[in-house]
């Protein structure tokens, strides 16, 4: 007999899925024990749901597959959810298969009830219960293409009773992803030629859209003589290999990214849904690029809005294109960008002998010992910072991160899921010290799975990028402070390599050491609490906000932390 739950997981191992992430439960016992008579799909276990759907979202971030991971009814699949966010907001196909309570309890207020297809419509792009046999597989087909074409979570409720039932169809559905070429009318890339050729300063600002059309968009910067600005989620795509990158912009970026964009007459915006409004310039001329057309003009109001892939509309512009001969706004950006980063790698040095470490020092020295394969995650928090300035990528190296949903506690989950389906890889997270601490008990899944992820943990005792936040904004820091294990130790105790580096002469041997390891490794960074990460453009309202919070701060009797402050930055950034 082949039960709902068999037919399930044989449609996954004919789709091509290797593992599921997942804590088991009664209610999942169907689809569990399919699981165990299936030795091709591996049962990741970890100890927390939403450490699963962050595991499925960086697996599938990277291979571009469906991912899936599972929770048991009620509290079990209400841990995924924050995942499941992350995931659905940076569009990689995850499929979840929400277990529910019996079907004939449901409205009934039972133990655990809750009504998951409601809960999960609003991170997902697909979210339907199952209570008839009749419904299967046919809706795990349109679960899964929905996931693949649409390219976010697709939400499967099954009660445990209805996944033990036999199917009425054995049929297995594959699912392949469709590959259409969508570019601009004629008419509508005429009048993009005629916009760009008019122009003597164009900027291009490019986002995760760009992938695969590295070679595209820096021809078109070529004939354009435009500079080319990356989001976040451009970054590994676009900054290598490239003559016309000049940085990234946004509150993670630096100067010369905001420049080049302010200084343009007409921003050509290619595969980005940049939310943040006061980096775009005020007077230029907007052309806006995306595979989604309900994305245009929803952050800057528009001249022309083109709905196409990157890759094949920079192609069939390219030709209407006159080469610019005066590459002025080009060479200015350009030289812009070259101080710039020589400002940031200037940051980048160690400290003396008894002093903990700059995160920038940490960065650029992690960045040089790693492989040039390797694939870094990154918490939301400061290390976001670090990462988006220090991580060189050079179109073989990844980074992943919570990018857009900008959860806490994403970089060892999501190193998880990159480690799992990248066994002989090297996986490197960067941990803020709040956000390992929030899924620590993770560390003992990758222990338990012989996931050999290697974690640096940036060490400030704090919630450091929230402290930034409290001082632009004339707050005295309050309730930021973290008591920290010696997170090393910790380490230890669970069967990982741990290595302590409490100052810049250690960091290179600790790193090395826990590279070298044949196994998962952390390394805790003890890191200086007062550093500054500057945005690349200073509103009049964040220096009143600085200039509150240190009239404030003294006058709580806190002044040491405003001298402190002061001795960490002052010299190293004016």
């Amino acid at each position: 007999m082949t039960t709902i739950a068999k037919n399930i997981v044989d449609t996954l191992a004919a789709n091509g899925v290797r593992r599921v992430y997942g804590l088991p439960g009664d209610s999942l016992n169907g689809f569990t024990d399919a699981l165990r008579e299936t030795p091709s799909i591996e049962w990741v276990h970890v100890r927390h749901e939403e450490a699963a759907a962050f595991a499925a979202a960086g697996e599938a971030a990277l291979t571009g597959e469906v991912a899936v991971c599972a929770g048991s009814a009620g509290p079990g699949n209400l841990h995924l959810i924050n995942g499941l966010y992350d995931a659905n907001r940076s569009r990689v196909p995850v499929l979840a298969i929400a277990a529910h309570i019996p079907s004939t309890e449901i409205g009934s207020n039972y133990f655990q009830e809750t009504h998951p297809q409601e809960v999960f419509r609003e991170c997902s792009v697909y979210a339907e219960q199952v209570t008839d046999p009749a419904q299967m597989p046919r809706i795990l087909e349109i679960a899964l293409r929905t996931a693949v074409e649409k390219r976010g979570v697709a939400v499967v409720v099954l009660s445990g009773d209805v996944a033990l039932t036999p199917v009425e169809s054995e049929r297995v559905a594959v699912v392949r992803r469709a590959r259409p070429r969508i570019v601009p009318s004629d008419a509508e890339l005429r009048e993009a030629a005629g916009l760009l050729n008019a122009s003597d300063k164009v900027t291009i600002l490019a986002g995760a859209g760009v992938e695969g059309a590295h070679d595209e968009v820096v021809a078109l910067a070529d004939a354009l003589g435009a500079p080319i600005v990356h989001a976040f989620r451009g970054k590994e795509f676009i900054e290598y290999e490239n003559p016309f990158d000049v940085g990234m912009t946004g509150l993670l970026g630096f100067s010369s990214g905001y420049r080049a964009m302010d200084a343009c007459d007409v921003l050509l915006m290619l595969g980005t849904d940049f939310p943040y409004q006061q980096f775009y310039p005020d007077h230029a001329k907007i052309i806006q690029v995306d595979i989604r057309g309900e994305q245009l003009g929803r952050r800057a109001k528009l001249d022309l809005g083109l709905v196409g892939d990157v890759k094949a509309t920079a192609e069939a512009l390219l030709p209407l294109l006159d080469r610019k001969q005066r590459r002025a706004h080009l060479d200015a950006s350009l030289k812009h960008y070259a101080k710039a980063r020589a400002k940031l790698d200037d940051l980048a040095t160690p400290t003396k002998k008894g002093q903990a470490l700059h995160p920038q020092y940490i960065t650029r020295v992690l960045d040089q010992l790693a492989d040039d394969d390797a694939v870094f995650t990154a918490d939301v928090g400061t290390p976001v910072i670090w990462a988006a300035r220090y991580l060189t990528m050079n179109g073989r190296r990844r980074l992943v991160g919570s990018f857009t949903h900008g959860s806490m506690a994403n970089a060892l989950p999501h190193a998880m899921g990159a480690q799992a389906a990248y066994p002989g890889r090297q996986i490197v997270a960067l941990a803020g010290d709040g956000g390992l601490s929030m899924l620590m008990g993770e560390l003992i899944t990758i222990v338990q799975n012989k996931l050999p992820v290697k974690l640096v943990v940036f060490n400030n005792s704090s919630l450091n990028f929230i402290e930034l936040e409290m001082k632009s904004a004339g707050f005295v820091n309050y309730g930021t402070g973290l008591d920290n294990p010696n997170f090393a130790a910790v380490a230890g105790s669970l069967g990982m390599k741990g290595v302590r580096v409490d100052e810049s002469s250690e960091l290179e041997r600790g790193l090395k050491e826990a590279f070298a390891y044949d196994g998962p490794a952390l390394v805790d960074v003890s890191t200086i609490r007062q550093e500054l990460a500057m945005p690349p453009t200073i509103t009049a309202q964040q220096a009143s906000g600085f200039t509150l919070y240190a009239l404030r701060t003294v006058l709580s009797g806190r002044g040491d932390e405003v001298l402190d402050l002061a001795k960490t930055n002052w010299r190293r950034v004016f």
